[in-house]
Formats: C-alpha cells, sequence, structure tokens
C-alpha cells in the first residue's frame, strides 16, 4: 500500500477532539480586548490629545507630533499590560496577503542598561523594504526605500505578544503600493460627492462613508491529507482527482448539522475574532461536502477589509491548531462548487441613514431611489470595470459555473423594484395594485411610491443583486482582498454622484424645482442603464445571448479582463478622482498580470511533476501488475494437465483457450486494461511534454501582458486534457497503489 496516503489517512481517522475553552458564556465580556479602540484610547490618553486623535479619525485631520507621542505610549502602555513584547506595522502589499516586520519595545541606555520605549515616530511610521514587495516596476531591486504610514481610523490590536498597527505602504517616491491607499481614497471621493447630493434632502448630512459586510466561503480539509497533496499544498487546489460516488448531489450539505471538529475550529477562531473585535454574526454548511462560511455584521469599509483580511489570518492559525487547514481558493475541487466572498455595500450618512434603505414616505423615497439608480447607473457605464476587479486565475475557474454568477455584469432589483422604475420612467404617476402587493409595496402615494424593507426576492445567479438595503456583490472571489472591488465600486459610484449633481444643477438654474429636476435626471439614467438589468437566470444560455444582443461584455479570462484597467476611461476616471494616478494604474495592472503568469506556472510545474513521479509509476507498477498475472493465467493454461481437467460442460472455453493460443480468451479484460493504461499513461506524458514546450516558449516573453495571453491560451488548455486522463487512471488503478488521498477522502472531515 502506498505509505504515504495511507498514513495520512490513517492519522486523520484518528484525530481527537480539541476541547474548546471559551473565556465566557458571554462574548460581550470579551468582545473586543485585545483592540485599542476608542473607549480603550480615552482611559489610556490625556483629555486633549484623545479629542485630537478622535477628530483625525472622525475628519481626517493632521495628527501633531506631540500627540503622536502620547498615542505611543499610551498603546505601549496598554500593550505591555496584556504581555506584549513588539510591535509591528501590519499593513496590504500587492501581494494578496498581508505583511508584518515586528520591533521590540527596546532601547539601550548608558551602563549598558536598556529600557521599553515607543515613540510617536515609531508608531507614525516604518521603513520596509519596497523592492522586495511587487511595485510593477515602480521601484527597482537597488531602489529599496517605502514607508508604512499609520492610519489612525484603523484602531491597533494585538495578536499573541505583539501590537499590530494598521498602516498604508507606500513607496519612496509616493506610489501607493498597497490596497489600503487607494480604498481610503476611494471613500474620501464617495464621501466628497455623495454628501452635496444627500443634502438636497437633509443639510445635517456632513459626512458619508461605504459600508460592507462580506460572507467569507472556505472549504476545510484534514491536515495530514493537505500535506500529502502538493497541489493542494502549493496552488490552494487540486489539480487531479476524479469525482466520488457521493458529492454535493443529495444536496445535505447545505445547512446541515455542523461536525463536531468543525464546530470546535469554528467556536476556536470565532472567539479569537471577538477578542480582536471582528464582529462574527453567522457561521453555516455551505453547498459543498466540507465548504463552510462565516459573515460578520456591517461595518465601515475600511475597517471591514482589515477584519476580512485578518480573519483569514486568523481562520489559518486556528486551523492549524485543530490539524485542519482551511482553503480560500476559488475552486479547490472539481465537480462542487467553489467559494466566493460575497461583498454587500452600502452608504451611510453621519446623521444614521443608509441611503440604500427604502424609506416610508415618498420624501425619504426619492432619496433612496436617488443613490438606487445612480449605484445602478454607476454599474452600467463602468461594467468593465467591476469585472476587471475580480479578475484572478483562481476566479476564472469559479464564474460562469453553476454556482456563481457568470463573468457578465448585470444587475437585479426584483420584480417590485422594477415596477417602480418603469413608472418612474414613464412619467407617470403610480397606479394601484392588487391587495397582495400593497403588502409589500405602496404604489398609491404621491409621485413617489413607499417601498418597504425587503421588497424584492434574492436571486442567486446575478453578479451584482439589490437585496433589501444593499447591492452584494456576488463575483468576488474567495481568495481576495475585498479593498480592489470595494475601491472600484466607491469611486463609480462617486463620479456617477458627481454628474448627477451637475446635471440637477442645470436643470435647478433653468427655474425648475430640486425634486422635478431630480426625477427628470433619474428618468433619463432609467432609461440609459436599462440593458443592465437582469431578472431571470444568469446561468443559462439564453442570457448568454440575451446579454450580446444588449451589447453586454462577457469576458472570460483574466488576462483580458485587466486590459480593461488600461483603458482612457478607466485611467481618466481614477486619476481624475485622486484614487490611482496614471502610473499607480499601469504598475498594478503589470502586477496583476504577472500575479496570474505566476500561478498559472507553478499550476503547470506541480501538474507535470505529479504526472511523472507520481501518477504515471503508479499506473505503471499496476500495469506491471497486471501483464504477470496475465502470463501466470497463460502459464496455467498452456499446460496440457490443466486442459485435460476441464469438465464437459467446459469444453467451448477448452476450445477458445487453444484455439486463441494459450488461455487469450481469459486475460482479454486484462489486456484491454493493460492497454488503456499504456494509452492513457501515453497521452499523459505527450500533453505534459507539450504543455512545458509552450511553458518554455511562454517564458521568452518579454512584455508581461502578452505572457500571460501566452499562458492563458497556449499552457492552461492542457490542463483539463492531462487531468482527464489522470482522472480516468484513478479509478482504474487498485486503490491500495493509488499515491493521493482521493476526493472521497478528502471531502469528508471526520
Amino acid at each position: 500500500m502506498n505509505s504515504l496516503r495511507f498514513k495520512a489517512l490513517e492519522e486523520a481517522s484518528s484525530r481527537p477532539t480539541v476541547n474548546v475553552e471559551l473565556p465566557s458564556n458571554k462574548v460581550s465580556d470579551y468582545y473586543g480586548q485585545n483592540v485599542f479602540d476608542l473607549n480603550t484610547m480615552q482611559k489610556y490618553l490625556p483629555e486633549g490629545s484623545f479629542k485630537v486623535l478622535k477628530e483625525a479619525i472622525d475628519k481626517g485631520t493632521t495628527i501633531d507630533r506631540k500627540t503622536a507621542d502620547e498615542v505611543a505610549i499610551a498603546m505601549k502602555t496598554w500593550a505591555m499590560e496584556k504581555d506584549v513584547t513588539h510591535y509591528t506595522h501590519w499593513f496590504q502589499p500587492l501581494t494578496g496577503a498581508t505583511a508584518e516586520k515586528h520591533d521590540v519595545f527596546l532601547d539601550t541606555v548608558e551602563g549598558g542598561k536598556a529600557i521599553e520605549k515607543f515613540s510617536g515616530g515609531q508608531l507614525s511610521q516604518q521603513e520596509p523594504d519596497a523592492s522586495s514587495f511587487p511595485s510593477g516596476g515602480i521601484r527597482n531591486t537597488f531602489e529599496a526605500r517605502g514607508y508604512t504610514a499609520w492610519d489612525p481610523s484603523s484602531p491597533a490590536f494585538i495578536m499573541g505578544k505583539t501590537l499590530c498597527i494598521p498602516t498604508i505602504y507606500l513607496s519612496y517616491t509616493g506610489e501607493a503600493l498597497d490596497y489600503k491607499t487607494p480604498l481610503l481614497k476611494s471613500m474620501h471621493a464617495l464621501d466628497r460627492a455623495a454628501v452635496p447630493v444627500c443634502q438636497y434632502f437633509d443639510k445635517n448630512v456632513t459626512h458619508v462613508v461605504a459600508t460592507l459586510g462580506w460572507e467569507q466561503e472556505y472549504f476545510l480539509v484534514d491536515n495530514a491529507l493537505y500535506n500529502a497533496r502538493p497541489d493542494l499544498v502549493h496552488s490552494g487546489r487540486a489539480l487531479f482527482g476524479a469525482n466520488p460516488a457521493k458529492g454535493q448531489q443529495l444536496e445535505d450539505h447545505y445547512f446541515g448539522s455542523i461536525p463536531e471538529r468543525v464546530n470546535d475550529f469554528m467556536r476556536d477562531f470565532e472567539t479569537e475574532c471577538y477578542k480582536l473585535g471582528i464582529p462574527i454574526k453567522t457561521r453555516h454548511n455551505e453547498v459543498a461536502p466540507n465548504q463552510y462560511e462565516v459573515a460578520p455584521i456591517f461595518e465601515e469599509v475600511n475597517i471591514a477589509v482589515d477584519h476580512n483580511q485578518l480573519l483569514m489570518d486568523v481562520m489559518d492559525k486556528v486551523a492549524r491548531h485543530h490539524q485542519l487547514r482551511v482553503i480560500f481558493h476559488e475552486k479547490p475541487f472539481a465537480g462542487v462548487n467553489g467559494s466566493g466572498k460575497h461583498n454587500n455595500w452600502s452608504m451611510a450618512t453621519n446623521t444614521g441613514k443608509n441611503l440604500l434603505s427604502p424609506g416610508k414616505t415618498p420624501d425619504t423615497n426619492l432619496l433612496f431611489l436617488t443613490f438606487f439608480v445612480n449605484c445602478i447607473k454607476a454599474v452600467h457605464d463602468y461594467a468593465d470595470l467591476l469585472r476587471a476587479s475580480i479578475a484572478s486565475a483562481g476566479n476564472d475557474h469559479r464564474l460562469g459555473a453553476n454556482e456563481a454568477p457568470p463573468a457578465i455584469i448585470s444587475v437585479f432589483i426584483g420584480t417590485q423594484l422594477t415596477k417602480v422604475l418603469d413608472e418612474v420612467e414613464k412619467k407617470m404617476k403610480p397606479g394601484k395594485t392588487s391587495a397582495a402587493e400593497k403588502k409589500s409595496l405602496k404604489l398609491d402615494i404621491g409621485r413617489i411610491p413607499e417601498l418597504l424593507l425587503d421588497n424584492t426576492d434574492r436571486n442567486r445567479t446575478s453578479p451584482f443583486a439589490f437585496t433589501g438595503n444593499k447591492f452584494e456583490f456576488r463575483a468576488v472571489g474567495s481568495s481576495a482582498n475585498c479593498a480592489l472591488p470595494m475601491t472600484t465600486l466607491n469611486t463609480i459610484m462617486a463620479e456617477q454622484l458627481t454628474q448627477f449633481k451637475k446635471e440637477v444643477d442645470k436643470l435647478v438654474s433653468k427655474s425648475k424645482s430640486v425634486e422635478d429636476a431630480i426625477l427628470e435626471v433619474l428618468h433619463g439614467y432609467i432609461a440609459d442603464s436599462k440593458s443592465i438589468r437582469f431578472e431571470g437566470n444568469n446561468y443559462s444560455e439564453e442570457w448568454v445571448k440575451e446579454a450580446k444582443k444588449r451589447g453586454l461584455s462577457n469576458i472570460q479570462n483574466t488576462p483580458a479582463a485587466l486590459e480593461l484597467l488600461l483603458a482612457p476611461k478607466a485611467l481618466d476616471l481614477f486619476e481624475e478622482h485622486h484614487v490611482f494616478t496614471r502610473r499607480e494604474q499601469e504598475a498594478r495592472h503589470e502586477i496583476q498580470v504577472e500575479m496570474y503568469t505566476k500561478k498559472i506556472q507553478i499550476e503547470s510545474r506541480i501538474m507535470a511533476d505529479m504526472a511523472y513521479t507520481h501518477i504515471i509509476p503508479a499506473a505503471i507498477k499496476y500495469q506491471n501488475s497486471l501483464i504477470e498475472n496475465v502470463k501466470g493465467i497463460k502459464e496455467i493454461f498452456s499446460s496440457q494437465h490443466e486442459l485435460a481437467n476441464v469438465s464437459i460442460k467446459d469444453k467451448g472455453l477448452s476450445d477458445a483457450i487453444q484455439d486463441g493460443g494459450h488461455g487469450d480468451y481469459l486475460v482479454d479484460s486484462q489486456l484491454s486494461m493493460i492497454k488503456e493504461i499504456s494509452e492513457r499513461v501515453s497521452i499523459i506524458r505527450s500533453n505534459v511534454e507539450q504543455m512545458v514546450e509552450e511553458r518554455k516558449k511562454a517564458n521568452q516573453v518579454q512584455d508581461a501582458t502578452e505572457k500571460a495571453f501566452a499562458y492563458c491560451e497556449k499552457v492552461k488548455p492542457y490542463f483539463d486534457e492531462i487531468r482527464y486522463h489522470s482522472d480516468k487512471l484513478e479509478i482504474l488503478i487498485d486503490d491500495s497503489i493509488w499515491p493521493f488521498p482521493k476526493y472521497r477522502e478528502l471531502l469528508f472531515v471526520k
């Protein structure tokens, strides 16, 4: 038997349960205990410094050095009371992971002594190596200087024995090299554009923030089985694997009873999240076996993004403690559902109003319709940018499959809101509806109807769906940093609201009332953006054809999607709103196409290695055993002694043996298996060799975009053919010889 695989299976089956001890039965007793939040700040800071810091958080004002020093002292005091010894600037470089460099609270003094020290300068700024992170050519290898700078709006927190300070990350020449910097800029752009529109309705609105509630899907695999799969370890997905007899076809996993071992893991990581102030609200089984979901309460988008990145790190660390591995890849297992990270996005005012929440009066509903229609128009005008924002090698496997939205960006709003927009478009006073409809929507109150929460059904196939008081961007991949799609969404909404205000003000200047001007502009937007709205099944072939008629893009791969980032329309948009400079946009495009290339390159190398050193040898080993068996059968039945003992009733068999020569009749089935193994091994070898040759050619391409297309169009197509024949061998070969844990073993945590 294959020792590695069966040792892993034995180890996985004998896992003891990890007893999880909660700090308290009440989450509120320990929630946020490892966060330097406003309440903690107020306890440790002088009153004046606290006011300066609070104003900086609320209004974006500058923090002077004296205040920074006092904040640093307070942070150090609080952290050391919790046995913390080090601090780090915690940032989000363009690798897709978080980064940190730890320094001790220490300085030497005269006489060979040391003191614990942490200054405002150390709090405000650090200097990581800017040439060792992706920069898209902004920094050369010999130009190493870069800066991290403190983000006061995201509170510091403790991980283990380290104080972590959320920061932005910039090059020496000032370009953003992270996800947080452009996100903060896009939030400022949205605020600047949304407040004047809000003031048409409420002069008390002085600040608007984007809010986000993400839903994180993931798979769990036993640690031993994970380590026995080189493809999972190095690429995050199973490059080989035949479908098990039982997968998700019985639909019995979704919302099912959570396995005890998984439940213990969930409780453990949730506890750590609560200590870090991450407001986890929901956990449940997802559709595929071993697939789960966790979701928090909504937060301001910058905090929400930080918390999502932190959650993934916490989950990984806690899972290892439970001898599990978390897989965030968008499609780790073929044949079952992949994983997404649904981004539920809205906007909120300083007066406590959710701008995408329908109200109870015509006046408040005009405010709602203003932001609702502008959002649809923004998605219509910049659908290609949204598609580019969710492009990745992993998401290419998921988008368009029967568990994820397609690559065609469309908007779902539901029957009732479709009726409302149609009536506004017609410039007609809304008519009356049936008694049943009035329970959820009243259309007979003034020019703007009364809308109630949850007046739409849900459409799980839509990439961008309105779900009652928010838009759900369902197409975001599970491994992605939410910041990029949220930066894009904030920016296109800022642009749309800016244009909206210009058009309304122009009509008002011609003596129209504000309400009439708003309705007239909305009327035009509703008509202009109608093609992006779709209420049906986004998975259907009919929709693909219909979308093409409507002129909607259907971009099937990442290199093609990323090209949209360099379109003049995109470059102008981000530059005008001071989110990205042109140089930053070009650099990010280069980073993303290089990331795509490297991921396909790694998968290609792993696939070749597994085929050559594991799968083909296992096939040949089994084939040799069949050959020896055939030889043995022929030797036995070639003996005249054996033939003489064949009974009269088997005379036909005896004749067949003699006529066919040396027992061919008995060994036909095994010869057929031997032949099939030879053919499939030959096909695998041939395709691997051709794939390697295409990879060598692609590696010679100098232009980053051309190289990405070469890997996409010339190297990646071999994956399916190699996998198909390998998976057929897995079904054919003796189970004790197959070298890797199979899907039936990977997909069911015990």
